[in-house]
């Protein structure tokens, strides 16, 4: 009974996959979900996003390839959603998004997940409706390291080492890794080529976007990563912290768009510095600068379209960052204050066979060195009164926008952010909690100045959209059951929203410029249920539920439609964890969503069919610090899709309807096996 009593306190209304109970791989707190030991649960593949989605109800995920997919929370994506890597700002370069911020750091080099729902960051600029925080593995100081191997199914292979070591001053950390895979098959046993020669059949997409014969076996990605860190104790009381991280990812396919990645490449360089005990005013004092750098260029090289003359859209962005906060306690208050800028470049322009595209004497460009600058000054406070705990942030952002192209305007914003956190604990097992917040984003280059060929996509006069929300829940502890539900209700002012519809006509009647995002007002609004439930000391249920929904005060310009995009309704994860002892565990889990047929189809999405897919786990210990760790995904060889077809991505259509865009299928039944060895 005492090991019920610890597990639930310790996970209390969680979703979790437990291997042992000292090392619960998902935690929630009262407004925070932690994803723990990454690097060592989430060893199917190196992709954070389809871990993500597998972990927290909230989350699911925008499926591109057979990696660098995208997540969604709380129906929020893109730039609504904030994703920092060890206190770094990464942006992808891609305007199609096949290069997420995610895609960026991979499982294995993961410590822990900091997923906060709602407009409660104050510290991190453009955080408007929830933030995801990836904590990556420190360096120790005793020599530690560890090699592993997978494999699976789709010719999956994957190797990763690190290793760690050092002095009471000095502490080094190196990891490398490097996978590749074959194109998956979803349950119909379709590879990539397979789906699209499925779709040309049916008149989905047309015959040129199939892959030419010579590229047809090609795998699906190579990935290879390095990071390296080095942790120094400059004195009792100062501490450096330095890395770098490299990721390059080479012929990434994408087979439900027009073009596939030749290669995308990441470089991140972090410093910080820590200060402690510096006297009354200051407990503590951090100061951090970064640098991140991503090369992308996608093209039609392997498809029919590209046999002759093939098209290369090159792009790349820089984001640079100095965050400085000080630490300290006065009447009783924790307080928090820091400065935070910021300035992002972000540049792209085409290519014909790799030369580039000139018209009028000039390169062809999408995006024309855009700069995105921030300055930012904010403040936290936390204290205590009774059984009360209180949390209060305040922000202030200045913010400018300027893109070299002399016929577009730059655009300037600024705004207040804040939010006030309760937690009231009525007992021991009895927790009430809710917050108000109001944040904001600027819309990004793409949004605000980004041209295909010719046809102007991005809007310049877009205003930042605003957050005014409100989460409200109750948690409670029973003796072998938890529980926990979390309301919402978000109010979003000039929200930025594709309009599909909103085309400007030459005298000819043929298409020609068009704005396709505007500020609209609307509001999401849900509740989420998680907790477990211990059976036995070795037999114990995770779960959780999530419910939202999204809708546009009114339609769009020409449109009729109010239904908000990326809703999905309704998801479903369920564990059952066996314990069997501390080197031998199990998980059965089920992940399921009923049917999505509130779309906004006017804009490219599609009803899509519920799915239900159940997949099976298991590890042992074996001799002196090796590891056996077998899985099978899907075991039911489900077909099924779990990503719409909303048009602010470039998707393969025929072009004649919504109806006509092309839905990529989830992988089918998928077995892997791990091998690992720690020292």
């Amino acid at each position: 009974m005492q090991k019920k009593i610890i597990l639930l306190a310790f996970t209390s209304s969680l979703f979790a996959q437990s291997a042992e109970l000292d090392k619960v791989v998902v935690e929630e707190q009262i407004n925070t979900q932690i994803v723990k030991d990454v690097s060592g649960k989430e060893i199917k593949s190196a992709d954070l996003a389809e871990a993500l989605s597998k972990n927290i109800p909230s989350i699911n995920i925008i499926r591109r390839s057979g990696i660098a997919n995208d997540i969604i929370l709380r129906g929020q994506k893109r730039d609504n959603i904030n994703v920092i890597i060890d206190g770094t700002k990464v942006c992808g370069a891609c305007v199609n998004r096949m290069d997420p911020p995610t895609s960026h750091v991979l499982t294995n080099n993961i410590d822990t997940v900091e997923v906060s729902e709602g407009p409660f960051d104050v510290e991190n600029f453009g955080t408007l409706s929830g933030i995801v925080n990836i904590k990556t593995i420190k360096p120790s100081k005793k020599l530690s390291g560890e090699i592993s191997a997978n494999v699976g199914s789709f010719g999956y292979k994957k190797f990763a080492a690190k290793v760690s070591g050092g002095t009471d001053k000095v502490k080094i950390l190196l990891s490398t890794s490097r996978e590749t895979s074959d194109q998956y098959k979803d349950g119909n046993g379709d590879d990539f080529i397979g789906q699209l020669a499925k779709n040309i059949a049916a008149g989905v997409v047309p015959k040129m976007a199939q892959y030419q014969d010579k590229y047809k076996k090609m795998d699906a990605f190579t990935k290879s990563t390095f990071m390296g860190k080095i942790f120094v104790d400059v004195t009792d009381n100062q501490e450096l912290r330095l890395s770098y991280t490299a990721n390059r990812s080479d012929d990434v396919l994408y087979p439900s768009s027009k073009m596939d990645a030749i290669y995308d490449n990441s470089d991140i360089y972090n410093f910080q510095y820590y200060i402690k005990n510096l006297g009354k005013y200051s407990k503590a004092i951090e100061l951090q600068l970064y640098q991140s750098k991503v090369d992308h260029p996608m093209s039609t090289k392997y498809r029919i379209m590209g046999a002759k003359k093939y098209k290369t859209h090159a792009l790349s962005t820089k984001m640079q960052g100095l965050k400085l906060k000080n630490s300290f306690d006065l009447a009783n208050i924790d307080w928090t204050i820091g400065l935070d800028t910021s300035k992002r470049n972000w540049d792209g322009h085409f290519e014909l066979n790799d030369k580039p595209m000139i018209k009028n004497g000039m390169i062809v460009r999408s995006l024309d060195d855009v700069d995105t600058t921030n300055k930012a000054l904010f403040i936290k406070a936390k204290n205590s009164i009774a059984n009360t705990d209180v949390e209060y942030g305040l922000r202030y952002d200045d913010t400018s926008v300027e893109t070299k192209r002399k016929s577009e305007p730059t655009n300037a914003y600024s705004s207040i952010n804040g939010n006030i956190f309760a937690t009231y604990h009525a007992n021991g097992s009895l927790t009430y909690f809710g917050g108000l917040g109001k944040s904001s984003r600027v819309p990004d280059p793409r949004e605000l100045y980004l041209i295909m060929m010719g046809n102007h996509f991005g809007t310049p006069s877009l205003d930042q959209t605003k957050n005014y929300e409100v989460d409200l829940g109750v948690e409670k502890i029973f003796e072998d059951f938890s529980i926990k539900t979390k309301v919402y209700y978000s109010l979003l002012k000039d929200y930025i929203a594709y309009n599909a519809k909103n085309i400007k006509r030459k005298p000819d009647g043929t298409k020609g410029a068009f704005h396709s995002f505007e500020n609209v007002d609307a509001k999401i609004y849900g509740i989420e249920i998680s907790g477990n439930y211990m059976a036995t000391d070795s037999l114990y249920l995770n779960y959780g539920l999530s419910y939202k929904r999204g809708k546009k005060d009114n339609p769009l310009k020409g449109e009729t439609g109010t239904n908000l995009a990326d809703m999905r309704p309704f998801k479903a994860i369920l564990a059952l964890n066996y314990d069997y002892n501390e080197a031998t565990t199990a998980k059965l889990e089920f992940v399921g969503s009923t049917r999505w047929d509130k779309i906004d189809n006017e804009n490219g999405e599609q009803e899509l069919a519920g799915y239900g897919v159940a997949n099976l786990r298991a590890s042992r210990d074996l001799y002196k610090g090796f590891k056996l760790t077998v899985g099978i995904d899907n075991i039911l060889d489900k077909t099924y899709a779990i990503t719409n077809t909303y048009k602010d991505l470039i998707l393969l259509t025929s072009g004649n309807g919504v109806d006509n865009t092309i839905l990529l299928n989830e992988p089918g039944r998928y077995f892997y096996v791990q091998g690992s060895y720690k020292f």
